[in-house]
């Protein structure tokens, strides 16, 4: 029989939340008991298997009391607080963050962020064609994955999940100052002569399509990426006796990508190089897509 971990019940916690009464368990996040609520935050820097980072700026929400818009990602929920998530302030807070990043980075492949921009009215245009971008060449130095800093919003989700929190590999950080700081290996020398151990880790928990694998960015470029033709399954890695879960995305019977399911007790969504990238020996035939 296997024995099966329970967490000890923790108490509930009691505040207003848009005028309703709410209560959610101890230690949630003010995001947490939106989404339990059905209320959509928009978050971009906001991880489910990393301690927040605070970074976007995306889900602030007014907390009566407090001088400051608060990050529900990263904020606790407090006995007999009042939190009011739609408020004038929160939202032209939210507009002028999504105005920012959206002017000066390619949000493309940014999943909903069109759909939030056209909800909170943002105008990055606004800004004019002067507004400062990286416009760099994206990065493919490996048959891997590919680096593509014009999207990128330095929300330093993939130096965690490379450092202390998941993968303790420690290959990236942030370098540089002001416009021109940005994720870096040591003295930006290629992934290939760098500490990067090639989990794949960092592509997991990129929101905007930074972070890419190479053949995702090579269909793209090609014009031949198409999610809404693509099937999602979750087997086991054979590679080792560990048991990770592996979901293939499959188009036109083709492993074009693997992620790993964020729920899973074994992986939290990491894999090693093997499970995320070793998937060439799957014959096109009748098994990629069952």
């Amino acid at each position: 029989m296997t024995a099966v971990p329970l967490d000890p019940p923790r108490r509930l916690v009691e505040f207003t939340l848009d005028d309703e009464p709410t209560r959610v368990p101890e230690g949630s996040t003010i995001l947490d008991a939106c989404r339990a609520a059905g209320k959509d935050i928009p978050t971009l820097c906001q991880g489910e298997t990393l301690t927040p980072k605070n970074a976007c700026r995306a889900c602030v929400v007014e907390v009566e009391g407090a001088r400051t818009l608060a990050p529900a990602c990263s904020r606790k929920a407090e006995e007999g607080m009042t939190v009011r998530t739609d408020t004038e302030r929160a939202r032209h807070s939210r507009k002028i963050v999504l105005e920012l990043l959206a002017s000066a980075t390619d949000l493309s492949t940014t999943p909903r962020a069109a759909e939030w921009i056209k909800e909170y009215d943002a105008k990055p245009e606004r800004f004019g064609a002067d507004a400062a971008t990286m416009n760099e060449e994206p990065k493919i130095d490996n048959d891997l994955y590919v680096r593509d800093y014009d999207k990128c919003i330095l929300c330093y989700k993939c130096v965690d999940a490379c450092g202390e929190q998941w993968q303790n590999t420690f290959a990236i950080s942030m370098a540089g100052r002001g416009f021109d700081a940005r994720i870096s290996t040591e003295h930006d020398a290629p992934l290939t002569d760098s500490a990067c151990v090639y989990c794949g880790n960092c592509i997991e928990v990129c929101p905007t399509g930074a972070l890419s694998f190479k053949s995702e960015f090579d269909m793209r470029e090609a014009g031949t990426w198409d999610e809404e033709r693509q099937t999602q399954t979750t087997t086991v890695c054979a590679y080792c006796g560990v048991g990770c879960n592996l979901t293939l995305h499959v188009q036109d019977n083709e492993i074009v990508k693997v992620s790993s399911p964020l729920d899973n007790p074994v992986t939290h969504g990491n894999l090693c190089i093997k499970g995320r990238f070793g998937y060439q020996h799957v014959g096109g035939g009748n098994t990629a897509g069952t």
